[in-house]
């Protein structure tokens, strides 16, 4: 080659130069471009090492270092001539395919010099997609997808795949070069076009991946990245593991990050996984959409497994050691048993946390094995004995599992055998690992000693527990999509529709699907839902509330109720809302108002009406679960429960009226369901009744869970309470003038026996019904008591009015024997001694048993409305540790009364007159009028007015006589067991005439003294 006939330019890549920053102290590569023209033969490799190590200075702080170079691209240039070539591995730029048509390694005519970059160096990009037309696919169609890709920049390969029995065709095309995404949607938007299709792309290679190139540990939050030089329109990651695909979305465990872009990289997304356990091994792949064109990577994350459960089985189920010395030993049989792993665990077993014995696995389908024998001890020990199961993954982590093995030593408390539960130690619980076919899960039961408790079953059928797994993967991001929510409340719908007669499984499977509801619920708050997905949903949620929830503690279905009731809230709230209106159920009940000038809204016949200028108003409404969430037990709560929340709303005041049917002769009042404290408030609601009596007008200033309770034993009325508040203050005025009597009289109506056991029971039935009649008085405020005061005076009243009726009691059977033992008379000492037991002891012992007890079985022993015994239902509830020791004493004493009277007609029949029949009448009616206030008789009207129903037109009847009868009792005990007593009434006429005798002598005496004293 002539020199004098042209130049020849060289083009240079100057790779990974290093400029070293004074301050940051940090290294950054830049790939620089450096052209020599010369018009003389120049050798390169001459140049290229003139080059290294050459240091440039970029600017006055920051210098570079050139540490490689390589040669990319030789032109030569005579005359008006070009012939440009890419060297080896380098290919045309898209700038210079694009707009010289030199493209892939083709020799470029055109002076292409001034571009940069000219040539890039090769990459291995794939394009894969797939055709889905609706006319046959032939050769012409592929020779016009062929030369459609051929127009690519870098292209090497198309090949094309027609899937047997249907349309669609796939393809794959080879490229060389990282093409651009608006060339390429270009491409795919004309074969749509020629080809009558809908055609899908994604890349491979386009995409730049960053993840841990090591095993990442159990509970570690590994971080993954994915950048591309383009803009897109969106982002996303999906993991594959074995025939599994799932989508990642924001959750409990996945984080993602869209907002990582950089000048460079104009498209990144990351995704951080806390906490990764083995479910979370797999592939991940990250994709960049724009149009109908994704880009996309991979890459394997690998994590040090540990068994996300470990299940360990004994048997036997306890150990016997009740016939055994403390030197023997018993063996038990344990099994371990994992799900089918990769990872290489070291398994070793201990007792007690000491020992480490290794352990061997067997294979058993899908899971792995491993069986040991142990020696369990006889000798007495309050330390549990336990085994230890421990198993170590390829980088030193550890989990263990432990199982406790219930023992019975001698002279132990026991349950016997029953059925298939073993002989158990008091205070320990079974649990039975084999559930019936078709079922996982467990049983268990709780020995009291002697006792058994009842089964309490968490066996769940399959396909719930499928259900269940999916929404805990959704909960924490994995496979998080509006299909996969549709599927679980689809899966739950139709497994809380099977038809089991056992209730202990009803309430497991109405227990797990709650559960499912609640990891939605929380899921839903990261996660977006559709509307499409409320139709399962609300068919699910539904199906629940047929089923009988029975075989639990009411303190199990109060919290299962209050759980499902949040779920349900929190899912509507959540839930996104489009055109919808609303959804029906049977047991549920949706409606949708975006409406700007208010809402007014019907469900189940619950008329709903708000005010607000922006925001959708949800309403939901609820059958048959008022019922089942804890409740001011005073109160029957009506069958329907109605919930309303606002989105997207800034209303600063809010006023919303319900309009709930009214059930007759009830006392409405208007609550809501506080989530907080879990219990029924009024606060901020006002109650009022329609003017035809039909309906119950609630008006509320907030939003939530709303519902009327209808009143049981809460019956007052401004009439009554007026009644009740001035009775009691006659009483207790009553109360304190006869004890004051009684300390005047005392030494003169005791002289005898018969009169001291009298007066002494008096005196004890007046005093103990004041203090009762005080704390009633006390508790009426109700607005100023603490729930400790509260208590206390529940308790006192409790104690005090027990304590009047058992020296009711004792008084009743005194006089009976008097009068059927005439000639046996109970000595003084005898008296005293019994009567104390029954009427301080009995009392004291009866209300701090049934406190315990209720404290202790976690049921509530009292109700803050009214500072009162709870009723529930019939025979359960606190009230009846008051109910059946009054009712006994009050038969006991009508029975005495009946005795009594049969005593004074026996005496005269034998010659009776009409005079003698009337004075016998006159005496019985005594008997009647003088003991029924002394033997608590009138408190028979509130036995009768505790078994009527609340509609029963004569319930009015006797709340009122019992309110006046017995809040006047004080009155009538003065009356009836002091002032008509004669000889109570002559020492009081005594006392009085003493007092004024020694007033009139000492007169006397004054007048006398002054007489001498003038006459002197």
């Amino acid at each position: 080659m002539r020199n004098t006939m042209g130049s020849r330019v060289f083009m240079l890549l100057i790779g990974a130069v290093y400029i070293y920053y004074q301050v940051h102290a940090a290294d950054i590569v830049y790939i620089g471009e450096l052209m020599v023209e010369s018009n003389v033969t120049l050798e390169m490799e001459t140049i290229l090492s003139a080059l290294d190590s050459t240091v440039i200075q970029v600017n006055k702080i920051n210098s570079v270092t050139l540490s490689d170079s390589e040669l990319v691209a030789e032109c030569l240039i005579v005359g008006e001539k070009t012939k440009c070539n890419c060297s080896d591995g380098y290919v045309w730029s898209n700038d210079v395919c694009y707009t010289e048509k030199c493209c892939t390694e083709s020799t470029c005519k055109q002076n292409v010099s001034h571009i940069t970059p000219l040539c890039i160096a090769k990459v291995q990009v794939k394009i894969n997609g797939s055709i889905m037309s609706k006319s046959t696919w032939d050769s012409s169609k592929a020779t016009t997808l062929q030369n459609e890709f051929k127009g690519l920049n870098g292209f090497e390969s198309l090949n094309v795949t027609q899937r047997p029995g249907n349309s669609i065709v796939d393809f794959e095309a080879a490229v060389s070069v990282k093409v651009e995404t608006s060339k390429l949607q270009s491409i795919v938007t004309r074969l749509e076009t020629s080809l009558a299709a809908v055609i899908w792309v994604d890349t491979v290679g386009m995409v730049t991946i960053e993840a841990p190139d090591t095993k990442v540990c159990d509970m570690s939050s590994p971080e993954l990245k994915c950048t591309l030089e383009e803009e897109t329109d969106s982002a996303g990651w999906n993991m594959s593991k074995k025939h599994e695909r799932f989508e990642l979305n924001k959750g409990s465990v996945v984080k993602l990050n869209d907002k990582c872009a950089t000048q460079e990289y104009k498209s990144c997304t990351e995704v951080t996984l806390q906490e990764v356990t083995g479910l979370w091994a797999g592939i991940y792949e990250c994709g960049f959409t724009r149009g109908s064109v994704r880009h996309t990577a991979k890459t394997q994350l690998r994590v040090a497994l540990l068994p996300d459960e470990i299940t360990l089985k004994i048997n036997p189920l306890t150990v016997d050691c009740s016939d055994k010395k403390d030197s023997d030993s018993v063996i038990v049989n344990v099994i371990a048993t994992i799900l089918n792993s990769t990872e290489s665990y070291v398994v070793w077993w201990s007792y007690r946390g000491k020992g480490k014995n290794n352990l061997v696995n067997t294979f058993n389908g899908d899971y792995l094995v491993y069986s040991f024998d142990a020696p369990i001890s006889c000798k007495k020990s309050m330390d549990a004995q336990y085994m230890n199961v421990t198993f170590k993954n390829t980088v030193n982590q550890e989990k263990s599992q432990r199982v406790d093995i219930p023992v019975i030593y001698r002279g132990k408390q026991f349950c016997s055998k029953d059925g298939f539960w073993p002989k158990t130690p008091a205070g320990d619980t079974v649990i039975n690992r084999t559930c019936e076919e078709g079922k996982v899960g467990y049983k268990s039961r709780t020995c009291k000693g002697p006792e058994w408790e009842n089964v309490y079953s968490s066996c769940i059928s399959q396909e719930l527990n499928k259900v269940l797994n999916a929404a805990d993967n959704f909960k924490k991001g994995l496979g998080a999509s509006q299909e996969a929510a549709v599927g679980i409340f689809a899966g739950l719908s139709n497994s809380s529709t099977t038809n089991s007669t056992d209730p202990s499984s009803v309430m497991a499977e109405v227990g797990a699907s709650i559960g499912v509801l609640d990891v939605m619920s929380s899921a839903s708050q990261n996660i977006d839902l559709e509307e499409s997905v409320f139709p399962s949903f609300v068919d699910a949620a539904s199906n629940l509330l047929n089923k009988p929830w029975v075989g639990v503690n009411k303190s199990i279905i109060q919290n299962m109720s209050s759980d499902y009731l949040m779920s349900v809230e929190t899912l509507v709230k959540n839930i996104k809302v489009n055109t919808s209106d609303g959804f029906n159920s049977t047991n549920l009940e949706l409606k949708f108002c975006n409406s700007s000038s208010g809402c007014n809204v019907s469900l189940f016949d619950i008329d709903v009406n708000l005010t607000k200028t922006s925001g959708i108003m949800k309403t939901v409404a609820v059958k048959n679960i008022t019922d089942k969430l804890p409740h001011s037990l005073t109160y029957l709560t009506t069958s329907l429960l109605l919930s309303v929340t606002l989105e997207d709303s800034d209303n600063s005041s809010l006023e919303i009226r319900l309009d709930f049917p009214r059930e007759e002769g009830s006392e409405p009042v208007c609550v809501f369901w506080n989530t907080t404290v879990r219990e029924w408030s009024d606060e901020g609601c006002s109650t009022n009744i329609s003017s035809d009596g039909n309906h119950t007008l609630c008006v509320c200033n907030h939003l939530t869970a709303f519902s009327v309770l209808m009143s049981k034993s809460d019956i007052s009325d401004a009439t009554l309470d007026m009644i009740t508040n001035v009775g009691l203050g006659v009483s207790i005025c009553s109360l304190l003038i006869f004890l004051i009597i009684e300390s005047l009289v005392w030494s003169a109506v005791v002289q005898t026996n018969l009169s001291h056991f009298r007066h002494t029971a008096m005196v004890n039935i007046a005093l103990f019904l004041l203090l009762g009649d005080c704390s009633f008085l006390v508790s009426s405020y109700l607005d100023i008591l603490s729930d400790t005061w509260c208590l206390v005076l529940t308790i006192c009243k409790h104690l005090f009015f027990l304590a009047m009726f058992c020296w009711m009691l004792c008084l009743s059977v005194m006089l009976v024997h008097q009068l059927i033992f005439v000639f046996s008379p109970v000595r003084k000492r005898v008296f005293m001694f019994l009567s104390s037991i029954v009427g301080y002891v009995c009392p004291i012992l009866i209300v701090g048993s049934s406190y315990v007890y209720y404290k202790y079985t976690d049921t509530p022993y009292y109700d803050k409305k009214n500072c009162w015994l709870i009723y529930e239902k019939l025979l359960k509830g606190s009230i009846y540790a008051f109910i059946l020791p009054v009712g006994t004493v009050i038969l006991t004493n009508l029975f005495s009364m009946v005795v009594v009277i049969l005593t004074l007609l026996k005496s005269s029949i034998p010659d009776s007159t009409k005079t003698d029949d009337k004075e016998t009448a006159k005496s019985i009616l005594k008997v009647v009028v003088f003991l029924t206030p002394l033997f608590g008789v009138t408190w028979a009207i509130g036995l009768i007015g505790f078994i009527l129903d609340e509609k029963d037109p004569m319930i009015k009847v006797v709340n009122y006589s019992f309110t006046i009868l017995n809040s006047f009792q004080g009155l009538f005990i003065l009356l009836t067991g002091c002032l008509t007593e004669k000889k109570i009434r002559e020492e009081l006429k005594k006392l009085i005439t003493a007092k004024s005798k020694g007033q009139n002598e000492s007169m006397k005496k004054s007048m006398n003294s002054t007489v001498y004293t003038k006459d002197r």
